[in-house]
């Protein structure tokens, strides 16, 4: 379909239908999955990847497997809110991805996500490193997604 603003995407979505959120790293694909009113992220799986067309074939499963209608990609801004390399690349995935699947996208900017994330499994959980390295991913995109659906909730209920 296209790529979108994270607020059109809610109005773009059957009744039921889930957002599937996206943590695109080098090694990894985290995936975070929302709950069917748009409200809650939860952290859902992991690809590793292989290939481009082995990585879009298991994340189109995964979209299908979970009736996701709609998906939040993390994109990673440098912290001067410019895109680089990391950007252009997760850009480039989501091209080859929408030629081979009709699904709706949006970024969300993924600035400081997975070192909030690691903050967190330190401080909160007391993870050792083995076991953060097996989560960080999928729980990064729940993180990223959480953003999107709170930023979403809140337009939704904005004063006029």
């Amino acid at each position: 379909m296209a790529i979108r603003n994270p607020s059109q995407l809610k109005a773009l979505l059957k009744p039921g239908q889930r957002l599937l959120g996206l943590d695109f790293g080098d090694r990894r694909i985290g995936l975070a999955l929302s709950d069917p009113s748009l409200t809650i992220a939860s952290a859902l799986s992991t690809i590793e990847r292989q290939s481009m067309v082995k990585d879009v074939a298991a994340l189109i499963r995964s979209l299908r497997d979970n009736e996701a209608g709609g998906m939040i990609v993390g994109l990673p801004l440098q912290m001067d809110g410019t895109e680089g390399e990391r950007a252009e690349i997760t850009r480039k995935f989501t091209t080859s991805l929408l030629q081979r699947v009709d699904i709706e996208i949006a970024f969300w900017d993924e600035r400081l996500s997975s070192a909030a994330v690691e903050r967190m499994l330190i401080a909160e959980a007391d993870m050792s490193r083995k076991r953060r390295q097996e989560v960080i991913d999928k729980t990064s995109a729940a993180y990223i997604l959480q953003g999107a659906l709170d930023a979403m909730a809140y337009r939704a209920n904005a004063p006029l």
